[in-house]
């Protein structure tokens, strides 16, 4: 079995945390993290797709310090590679990781975005902040290896060792898997690791705009858009040179460094016309350990063992029209904690920045939302089930339909498969919430793999009627800290 190629055995066709725009001739994949596009003017003539990652965008490598470990299942014992990778970061820098999901490769060459835990197996999953402490407690951000040996109480320990009894705590913790080292020194890690383990917060982005989308009235300042980060200076650039946008700050000063929890507008002259504009920062700095990082294929999830510095950059889309609604739209999928009475699912955000009522229609629902309105609709989801969910104006001339469509992956394989026992043991799965393409419609979509990737499918014209914002991202449910 290639070290190269996985820390575990993949089995089932795995959910897929991606995000694909499809509009006019180009292409733009996004993994976990956040696609804006704004549109306006009449149909057919929607901007460029915008990214929205936020964070560090890396290229899976190979495993750089590994062991072995072993799989107890009922079919027996497996032995699978068992340490840590290396990805290189797009701007610069690398980032050294650990997987969960232990059922799930690892497949080098992927890319993988830092997301928030919200959309993957670490939200629903008590023992995450436990993760985030072994993480801090153990190789690579303890570097003593002699040191960590005698707290462990192991008669020593190679980078391998360190690397393998890691990667086993983790997945004890992220899986509940029956996994042990092959070496007894990493095993001895191991146990030490979780058994002291305690619960740590969630790591903040390392770079976010919160929300990823606003719209307003030429005139006035569109916003806010708050900026999430743990780096000390945050860069804000200057729109494209064709805009008639700048960056303020509340008071309409200009702003060209930002710090974390700052507020940022979009200033629009009133005699502008019907457009939108990109909010870019930019920052140095290293991503937190313990943050998450997901890919647009099966590739496992990975979580931040140790960083470099990097230059990681964050955008929101900015959207203004003179008259009539203005709406904005995105979707963020949510994980819910096994026995939650709130089910796992798409929270779709609409927003009415308008001087006049916009109804929405959400899944077949509608949704009126008066001037300046905001509001999110939540659409429970199936586990690993195909799923669309359509959004357009309940006239339908306002905003042209948009889809949002993927697979829902909040389980790790082993979770998944023991909830599908249960299911298939009760009963027939509930029926998903879906929402089918309006007649006529002509609305170009992509995805691979049997839908098993999470796509977004706009139509040739996203407006008939105002300025319109999408997004998708997966977004934490409450701005966390480190300890």
């Amino acid at each position: 079995m290639s070290s190269s190629s996985q820390t575990g055995c993949a089995r089932r066709s795995g959910a897929v945390r991606g995000a694909v725009v499809s509009l006019l001739s180009g292409l733009l994949a996004v993994q976990g993290a956040a696609v804006a596009v704004a549109a306006t003017g009449e149909a057919g003539g929607p901007t460029t797709p915008q990214w929205n990652a936020g964070g560090a965008s890396a290229v899976a490598g190979d495993l750089r310090a590994f062991g072995t470990a072993v799989i107890h299942g009922e079919d027996g014992d497996r032995e699978v590679p068992a340490g840590l990778f290396e990805l290189s970061v797009d701007g610069g820098g690398t980032l050294q990781t650990y997987g969960v999901d232990i059922e799930r490769t690892t497949q080098p060459g992927v890319v993988y975005q830092e997301s928030d835990w919200r959309g993957t197996s670490l939200a629903g999953n008590r023992d995450a902040g436990r993760i985030v402490w072994v993480l801090r407690h153990s190789y690579p951000q303890v570097d003593d290896l002699a040191d960590l040996a005698a707290r462990a109480r192991a008669k020593g320990l190679t980078e391998q060792d360190a690397a393998a009894g890691t990667q086993v705590a983790v997945w004890r913790l992220s899986d509940g898997a029956d996994v042990t080292a092959a070496d007894p020194q990493a095993e001895r890690l191991a146990d030490y690791l979780v058994k002291h383990a305690r619960t740590q917060k969630e790591p903040r982005a390392s770079l976010r705009l919160d929300p990823p989308a606003a719209a307003g009235r030429p005139g006035g300042r569109i916003g806010p858009l708050t900026v999430r980060t743990g780096a000390d200076d945050v860069t804000v650039l200057p729109p494209a040179d064709n805009s008639p946008a700048w960056i303020t700050d509340r008071d309409g000063g200009t702003v060209e460094t930002v710090d974390d929890g700052e507020k940022l507008y979009v200033d629009v002259p009133a005699e502008a016309d019907d457009g939108a504009a990109t909010l870019t920062v930019e920052a140095t700095t290293t991503v937190p350990v313990g943050r998450a990082l997901t890919s647009d294929s099966r590739s496992q999830t990975q979580v931040v063992a140790a960083s470099s510095e990097t230059t990681v950059r964050a955008t929101a889309t900015a959207a203004w029209r003179r008259g009539g609604a203005v709406p904005a739209v995105w979707g963020r999928e949510r994980c819910e904690a096994e026995g939650s009475d709130k089910a796992s699912g798409l929270d779709v955000t609409l927003l009415n920045r308008g001087d006049m009522d916009l109804a929405y229609r959400v899944a077949g629902t509608d949704y009126v939302l008066a001037p300046g309105e905001r509001r999110t609709v939540s659409q429970p989801l199936a586990e690993d089930q195909a799923y669309t969910v359509g959004v357009e104006a309940a006239d339908g001339r306002t905003l042209r339909p948009v889809v949002f469509g993927g697979v829902l992956d909040c389980l790790t394989e082993s979770a998944a498969a023991a909830a599908l026992r249960t299911q298939t043991a009760s009963g027939p799965p509930s029926p998903l919430p879906t929402a089918p393409l309006p007649a006529g419609e002509d609305l170009a979509t992509t995805g691979g793999g049997g839908g098993t990737e999470l796509f977004i499918s706009i139509g040739a014209g996203l407006l008939v009627v105002g300025a319109a914002v999408l997004s998708v991202a997966r977004r934490p449910r409450q701005d966390a800290h480190p300890e």
